[in-house]
């Protein structure tokens, strides 16, 4: 049971982090062409479908950790200290995606749409600057870096679950 457990649960964080993953890091770069594109329209969609996909997929994540706790749980490794720290560290990796990156990259979708330019409205480039002032540089900058810590703990805990320092079960 413990191997089908581990493998629900490995393609679980394989199926819903992946996507996360990758759509969360091309977000900031889309932003970019977004912000500075005269009809910005197609840019603003791929952006809002990057979102969406990091959005739904957070959701879909949630499995992740059930079935990581079920695995844990039927192969008597719940105390091992490399489990706790992945736990510990897949808590702040959920934190950091529910606090940090989703409500950026909300934020940054409104102040695309708020500007008036590329929504249909017929806005011109007077809209784009007002758009890239309101998407700055650092705060696009920013976006990237915790985008990047979310992917870094995620890669930390991957590599924590194929390692398992001091461990003495085998999968």
């Amino acid at each position: 049971m413990s191997k089908i457990l581990l493998i629900i649960h490995v393609l679980a964080a394989v199926v819903a982090v992946g996507p996360v993953a990758v759509a969360g890091s091309m977000f900031p770069a889309s932003l970019r062409r977004a912000a500075g594109a005269p009809d910005r329209h197609e840019a603003v969609v791929a952006v809002r479908l990057l979102h969406h996909i990091c959005r739904v997929y957070a959701v879909v994540g949630l499995a992740v950790p059930v079935f990581g706790f079920a695995t844990a749980s039927s192969m008597h490794v719940l105390g091992s200290p490399w489990l706790i720290v992945s736990i510990a560290l897949t808590g702040v990796a959920a934190l950091v995606l529910a606090l940090l990156v989703l409500p950026a990259q909300e934020t940054a979708i409104a102040g695309l749409s708020g500007s008036g330019s590329g929504d249909g409205s017929g806005g011109s480039n007077s809209g784009t600057a007002t758009a890239a002032a309101r998407l700055d540089g650092a705060q696009i900058r920013r976006l990237a870096m915790v985008t990047g810590c979310f992917n870094l703990l995620w890669a930390t805990v991957t590599v924590l679950m194929i390692v398992r320092p001091g461990s003495t079960t085998g999968v």
